[in-house]
């Protein structure tokens, strides 16, 4: 469009934008439909084309509002502008986006119902074809079961009706073939645009297979008529044959009378005539010589289909007859010959007879030697054993003439004397009478012998090569048969590999069905490699045989293997490109995972399967997902929540909906850890079993709520989160009771169903547990406050105190039952208090309380409403709660209840009589019956650590998985620091964790008071010399003992610091040395493979101290966080103790104002009333509302108590100093008692 008309008309550059997009649109949509192609004749891929053209065809529907969007904006802009030529171009493009659109439209239409038809032809088309393979294997199986039978008229009839049975039979199956054929045509004819080589290879098959069993059928018929023919025909000519026989035996009989007759030789006429007869009579002879010897092999053939019956001795008889008159009749007509030809010259005859029957064996044996070697295929031997049977036919009918020379040489050497031969051998005449006989005899002899020897080797030469020739034919014809099967099924193989799609245009769902199928094919095509070694081994018979495989037979061969070869190569792609498509994008694998991060992040997975992530920005990597970094971010602002069990909860509760575990059901979870046959709890799950496990849950998740379920994301997460959790080191396994604690903790579930589902996952089979498997379900637990840092406030990490606890609770008993389980939970336990506080967080989170917050006005409440036990209309909103706000007139350690759910008119009543008998109850009735919100558990170093040694995190993916740290002495650093930060962690649980029979950790005390009754007890193994004197000693000696501790265990780190950093340096100043590149620093440490074994351990020593440096210095900070935090305590205790104040001191000692423990404590729990539903408990440490006292009388109490506190005479033991500290603590309450009533008064 101009640029003119777009700053003209400013509305049109919007206009062509939009007329652009759709139609960019349009063309590309025409062309991805113009470009799909189906395999013709496979219905899966083309239903599965209709069902991406009926969604192109939605999609282009959906599209028709911006269509008719773009068609009246053409309209408006059209009436709102004068420009002809812009009005013109609108009207021009809108015409052309109109015809686009419906030319789309009707190739879409006009695709579909061609898929529909090609549908319905391909149906047809393979139930035709499936008929022709059937009638193919009913003909095939018919010819397989023909064998060679009786050579017999009634078996000969036999074959010839069943063989026409079967040519008719394929008649009327050729009809089957033709609608197959036909059907075929049709698919190529009207889809040629698709892929249409399955159609065209079939068909080619059944159509090949066809012909070849028409072909075989048509020769076995007339086979089977021709021997019909001669059998029939076999008793009238042997009949016929005989009875010349016995007619040419009759003439031979004259003839051979003749010529006995006295002085014939002397009638040259009558021997002229006798010779002519004699001619006459061997035409005849030779005349029936073929038909001599094909009644021979006839009636041998006939004679072994009926061995051992009674005709076949009859048989035998008339054929040895035949023989015997056959070979009598030659003989004679030789007799004939000799005597004829009988003269003085006979020795010349004889000598002439045996040259021509040298030069004659001669030539045969040239012959035969010329039919050398062997043929290469079945065809070739075949011929030359036509060839060589007419030569052996040759040298039978020869034989007779041979052995009749041979004879009468023989006689004539016998009847004639040395006289006679004297007068029969006249050259040379210098030679005397009796060396010419002799010449004459060795002449004769002599060739006699030659003609002799000849003819046995010329036929032990015929023998040996008609051996050659049937073992060739034997071995050609196995070959054949064996290169035949072969090639069929080679190409039944090939016509499945041709249907192959590639693998990147399968279905993803559908990529396990057709890796069975592959596999499947591999096992069917298995048998294919020994057949083909088969048909290698019979070539290879053949060569050694000496017989040379003709160029057909070789190329067959290597054809043969070629496609074998390939289709080895095919299948074993086929199926490693599937296994990979299946690994990376099936169902099982984490590829559907790389769409939960987003750019410049990418999602990749270290070599034991362990998800990493790359920030292609900085070029960084790291274990945790982006959006759980961020999450762990937002969760620092629930830090300013002042009591860890909700701070904790808070944290969980926020983790839980990020995860989406809060719409997952206990039956749903349950559900899917049976489907995934998780239930040996002490076996390792690997990544590939996690992810599979969670895409089941998140899937039924995202079926019952699709608008708040990304599976991948939630997936990735949830598994991010579990590693975390459990596999700190990233070794790529957590246990299967791992895995089902985290998701079970964080589920959506009535709180009593997990605690009856996790004791049932640690209980045995009687339903009962000990101590070790209750360990390993509290230990698995509590990692998940400690993987938020919250460890400290719930007892430490080491389980061992809880579960003592919960034995003590049932008694000691070795096992437990769930019952006992149940109601030791419902205490709730200072190790899992943050589970319930969890479930009230989550039950407070929708509820709206109808009151208004005495600190920030709130109203209504939502979430937690805590109600003062004290004053009467008095609520404080869980914001201003967590944040230890108060208004003025009311106090922290006031009593206070907590709701989660509106209250009901009972609950208020109660309420109401609460506040009222708190009015005329006194501190003492509280500090006697104090009431606990949580179960606390002693954990001061105390007890074998059942727990497993901590990993430190390594946030830099490599190649083997970090091993795990060992196991320490309490007598190591790391020990040392471990021991010290639990008990940092009991100092930071303010209200007293170090718990005896008289003193409550919740009594409403100040904390130096605690301080020093800790530091009291602890002498009980102290000289007594050591005693302080004052509060201020106390203070200073315990702020002077714990930094000694603080600073000694920092030297020590530091030396190790200081001892690894000198061996690094060591090691760095080696590799350099050797010429070797400079180790990398941690963080840019990346698989790498070692150039030689030296090198190989000094990355790995290298390696190993690297990251003990990392977990030193990671414990190190830990320290120092503690160490700041304790300084910080001292530092707020000191002040407290020498905060110089209005009242006098008594005994050298400054009174310094009380501050309440609660307002400051990090406590797992604050002192209050909980009420969840309609169950309600006592609150911890509730003050009374008595009326105030006399202020003056009660600080001159105070101050007689403190100068009581420190007589001048100390005493010499431990107990002495327990009673004075017992009269201090009694003096400081009284004291805050009377500050509090002043503070109160004014």
């Amino acid at each position: 469009m101009p640029s003119s008309l777009l700053l003209e008309v400013p509305a049109l550059a919007d206009f062509n934008r939009a007329w652009i997009d759709l139609t960019d649109w349009l063309s590309l949509l025409d062309q991805v439909i113009k470009s799909q192609r189906v395999i013709v004749g496979d219905l899966e891929d083309i239903n599965e084309m209709i069902i991406k053209q009926k969604t192109t065809l939605q999609d282009l529907e959906q599209r028709r509002p911006q269509l008719e969007e773009l068609i009246t904006a053409a309209q408006n802009l059209k009436n709102k502008t004068s420009n002809q030529e812009a009005r013109a171009i609108i009207t021009d493009r809108i015409e052309k986006i109109q015809n686009q659109w419906d030319e789309v439209q009707e190739h879409l239409q006009n695709r579909r119902q061609q898929l529909n038809e090609m549908l319905k032809d391909s149906t047809q088309w393979l139930e035709a074809k499936e008929e022709a393979e059937q009638v193919l294997g009913q003909a095939r199986a018919k010819l397989e079961s023909w064998k060679e039978g009786p050579y017999t008229m009634d078996a000969v009839q036999e074959k010839i009706t069943e063989t026409k049975q079967l040519a008719k039979d394929l008649r009327q199956w050729q009809i089957n073939v033709d609608v197959a054929n036909d059907l075929a045509q049709k698919l190529l004819r009207d889809y040629s645009a698709d892929d249409t080589r399955k159609v065209n290879m079939i068909t080619e098959n059944i159509n090949a297979s066809w012909g070849s069993i028409h072909k075989r059928v048509n020769e076995q018929e007339a086979a089977l008529e021709e021997t019909h023919r001669l059998l029939q025909q076999f008793p009238l000519d042997l009949e016929k044959f005989l009875a010349w026989l016995t007619e040419a035996e009759t003439t031979a009989n004259v003839l051979q009378d003749a010529t006995h007759k006295e002085r014939l030789l002397e009638d040259s006429k009558g021997v002229r005539e006798l010779m002519k007869q004699w001619k006459d009579l061997q035409g005849e002879i030779e005349a029936h010589t073929d038909i001599y010897h094909n009644l021979d092999e006839n009636g041998q053939k006939i004679l072994r289909s009926l061995e051992g019956s009674d005709d076949a001795v009859l048989l035998q008889r008339r054929l040895d007859n035949m023989n015997f008159k056959w070979s009598e009749l030659r003989k004679k007509s030789l007799n004939i010959r000799s005597h004829l030809e009988a003269s003085s010259d006979q020795w010349k005859r004889l000598h002439l007879s045996l040259q021509e029957l040298l030069v004659w064996l001669q030539l045969k044996d040239d012959e035969l030697s010329r039919q050398a070697p062997i043929g290469g295929d079945f065809p070739a031997v075949q011929k030359q054993n036509d060839v060589h049977r007419a030569f052996r036919r040759e040298l039978k009918t020869k034989e007779p003439v041979i052995m009749s020379t041979l004879e009468t040489v023989r006689i004539f050497l016998t009847e004639q004397p040395l006289e006679g031969l004297e007068k029969l051998y006249q050259e040379p005449r210098e030679l005397p009478p009796e060396d010419r006989a002799q010449n004459v005899t060795r002449l004769l002899r002599r060739q006699a012998e030659e003609v002799n020897t000849e003819w046995e080797k010329l036929n032990l030469h015929s023998a040996d090569w008609q051996r050659k020739i049937d073992e060739a034919l034997e071995r050609l014809q196995e070959l054949q048969e064996a290169t035949d099967e072969l090639d069929l099924k080679l190409r039944q193989a090939e016509v499945i590999k041709g249907s192959w799609q590639p693998v990147g245009d399968l279905l993803i769902d559908s990529l396990q069905d057709h890796l069975e199928k592959v596999k499947a094919l591999r096992g069917e095509i298995a048998p294919l490699k020994e057949k083909t070694g088969h048909v290698n081994d019979l070539a290879r018979q053949l060569t050694t045989l000496g017989i040379q495989l003709s160029p057909y037979n070789l190329t067959t061969l290597e054809d043969l293997n070629t496609r074998w070869k390939l289709l080895q190569v095919a299948v074993e792609d086929r199926v490693r490109q599937l296994h990979e498509a299946h690994r990376d994008f099936g169902p099982a694998s984490q590829h559907f995972l790389s769409t939960s991060v987003q750019g410049p992040w990418e999602r990749a997975i270290s070599p034991n399967k362990v998800p990493y992530y790359i920030n292609h920005e900085t070029q960084t990597t790291c274990w945790d997902h982006p959006k759980m970094t961020e999450l762990y971010q937002s969760l620092a602002d629930l830090n300013n929540v002042r009591f860890s069990a909700y701070r904790t909860a808070m944290k969980l509760r926020r983790l839980q909906k990020a995860l989406c575990l809060d719409l997952l059901s206990l039956s749903a979870a349950c559900d899917a850890l049976d489907q995934h046959n998780l239930k040996q709890n002490d076996q390792p799950m690997d990544i590939l079993q996690i992810i599979n496990c969670l895409t089941t849950i998140y899937d039924r998740l995202e079926q019952e709520h699709n608008n708040l379920v990304n599976v991948p994301l939630c997936v990735d997460m949830c598994l991010n989160w579990l590693l975390n959790v459990y596999d700190t080191g990233r070794t790529g396994r957590i246990r299967v009771l791992s895995f089902k604690t985290g998701i079970i903790s964080l589920c959506k579930a009535h709180l009593e169903d997990k605690y009856r589902y996790l004791f049932k996952q640690v209980a045995s089979s009687t339903g009962f547990c000990d101590q070790r498997r209750l360990g390993l379900l509290l230990h698995d637990s509590i990692q998940i406050p400690r993987q938020l840092g919250e460890v400290a406030s719930f007892g430490g990490s080491n389980i061992e105190p809880s579960v003592r606890s919960c034995f003590q609770f049932a008694n000691n008993k070795p096992e437990i039952e769930a019952a006992l389980f149940l109601d030791w939970m419902r205490l709730e336990p200072q190790s899992m208090v943050w589970l319930p506080v969890l479930h009230r967080v989550a039950a407070a989170e929708t509820a709206k309380h109808q009151a208004k917050c005495n600190i920030c006005k709130e109203c209504p409440i939502i979430g937690f409403r805590y109600r003062s036990l004290k004053h009467f209309n008095y609520d404080i909103c869980q914001s201003c709660f967590f944040s230890g706000r108060v208004a003025k007139g009311h106090k922290m350690h006031y009593p206070m209840v907590e709701y989660c759910t509106p209250t009901t008119s009972g609950e208020d009543v109660r309420d109401f009589a609460k506040v009222l008998k708190n009015k005329f109850r006194t501190k003492r009735y509280f500090a006697k019956h104090p009431r606990m919100g949580y179960l606390p558990v002693q954990t001061v170093l105390e007890g074998d650590n059942m727990e497993t040694p901590v990993t430190l995190i390594n946030f830099w993916p490599v190649d083997s998985a970090p091993a795990s740290s060992p196991q320490l002495s309490h007598d190591d650093t790391h020990s040392r620091i471990e021991h010290y930060a639990s008990r940092l962690a009991e100092m930071e649980n303010s209200n007293g964790s170090y718990l005896n029979d008289s003193i409550s950790p919740n009594e409403s005390i100040d904390d130096e008071h605690l301080l020093i009754q800790h530091y009291c007890q602890s002498l009980n193994q102290d000289s007594p010399l050591s005693q302080p004197r004052s509060p201020a000693q106390i203070l200073i000696s315990l702020e002077s003992e714990e930094r000694g501790e603080l600073e000694r265990i920092l030297a020590d780190l530091e030396e190790e610091n200081r001892n690894l950093q000198a061996e690094y340096d060591r090691l760095k100043q080696q590799h350099e040395h050797k010429g070797l590149s400079p180790l990398p620093s941690p963080p840019e440490m990346m698989p790498t493979s070692p150039q030689s074994p030296r090198d190989a351990e000094l990355i790995a020593e290298a390696k190993l101290l690297r990251q003990h440096k990392g977990r030193l210095e990671a414990r190190m900070q830990i320290l120092e966080d503690h160490n700041k935090q304790l300084e910080s305590q001292l530092h707020r205790l000191r002040q407290l103790l020498e905060q110089p104040q209005a009242e006098a001191k008594v005994n050298g000692t400054t009174v310094s104002s009380p501050s309440t423990s609660l307002q400051r404590s990090d406590s797992s729990q604050p002192m209050l009333l909980r009420v969840v539903g309609s169950q309600t408990s006592e609150s911890m440490g509730e003050e009374d509302l008595s009326p105030p006292q006399d202020t003056s009388t009660g600080l001159e109490e105070v101050m007689e108590q403190l100068n009581n506190s420190f007589p001048s005479s100390r005493g010499h033991n431990v107990g002495s100093l327990f009673h004075m500290v017992d009269d201090l603590g009694r003096a400081m309450e009284s004291l805050v008692s009377v500050m509090t009533d002043e503070e109160g008064a004014e």
